[in-house]
């Protein structure tokens, strides 16, 4: 349904444009979530992989540059407050259209229905908790290793952060892609394929996910004050 006073072609333009920014977002997360499962094989692996993309191999002294973490949480930040403020016009803002929502879910009980509401609830809980999360990131880029990330989330409480945005931001992106694929080349893909794969990619995503939250929290557990930044031997 296109938004009162905006045409159909301005409608279309917004929809490009929330498509294109949320297949950006959600591709981060994808290379996010697995190079942060690095700390499942170790300090010295996570150790590494923040160095390279940092640059560290262009610094002379291995430490790499923080300054490019910063301008990637700002480009997500961007892309985050574009997708959603074209996001918002489509969110229910009266109550009638809340009532109306519900009554269709009931109504029509079928499962695309359903997924749209866990993306509207986990776009809304987003909108708050990514840029609580970006801001830690950009007030201290420096602090992105396996002593000072595991401070962070067990001495901190951003674990408590982590543990409320991992689950809502890959049932938000998983369901955001499947729905685009479905929008762009539904004509071309199997809604059924379509559906296993993005519940394959979500479990996978998932796990990864938890599984590194697990080993922060045992990795901050074993840390001793004050916390020494870590070097490999």
């Amino acid at each position: 349904m296109t938004p009162k006073g905006v045409s159909g072609r301005t409608a279309a333009r917004l929809d490009r444009w929330q498509g294109l920014s949320g297949a950006a977002l959600a591709a981060f997360l994808l290379f996010h979530l697995h190079f942060e499962s690095s700390i499942l094989f170790g300090k010295e692996a996570f150790y590494r992989v923040v160095r390279i993309l940092e640059a560290g191999f262009l610094d002379p002294a291995g430490h790499g540059f923080p300054a490019l973490t910063v301008l990637v949480a700002l480009t997500l930040f961007v892309l985050l407050l574009v997708h959603a403020i074209i996001a918002l016009r489509r969110f229910p803002q009266k109550y009638l259209q809340w009532k109306a929502l519900k009554q269709q879910a009931v109504s029509f009980p079928h499962a695309d229905t359903r997924l749209w509401l866990v993306q509207l609830i986990t776009g809304f809980s987003l909108f708050f908790l990514v840029p609580v999360h970006l801001l830690g990131i950009m007030l201290d880029p420096a602090a992105i290793g396996p002593n000072q990330s595991a401070y962070r989330i067990v001495e901190q409480g951003f674990g408590w952060l982590y543990l409320l945005l991992m689950p809502a931001v890959v049932l938000h992106a998983v369901i955001g892609v499947y729905r685009l694929v479905l929008k762009w080349f539904g004509d071309k893909v199997s809604r059924g394929v379509s559906q296993k794969l993005a519940l394959a990619v979500g479990l996978w995503l998932l796990v990864i996910g938890t599984a590194s939250l697990v080993t922060w929290l045992f990795v901050g557990q074993s840390l001793t004050l004050p916390v020494i930044p870590y070097s490999p031997n």
